[in-house]
């Protein structure tokens, strides 16, 4: 929650809903977005990997 907090910007509050979104899979953004958001989780300690949404 840290790494999203300083990251995204975002208050207790929000950070909580943004988590839900990452561990679901549905938090979006553009693919360099996301893997600068994966690069910092992973210098972290957390397992990250940005991908692209799959096609229905």
């Amino acid at each position: 929650m840290r790494v999203l907090r300083t990251e995204l910007r975002v208050g207790l509050a929000e950070v909580k809903t943004v988590l839900g979104e990452v561990l679901a899979g549905t938090h979006s953004g553009t693919l360099p977005e996301m893997e600068l958001l994966a690069r910092r989780l992973r210098a972290a300690g957390i397992d990250a990997v940005a991908d692209r949404p799959r096609s229905p």
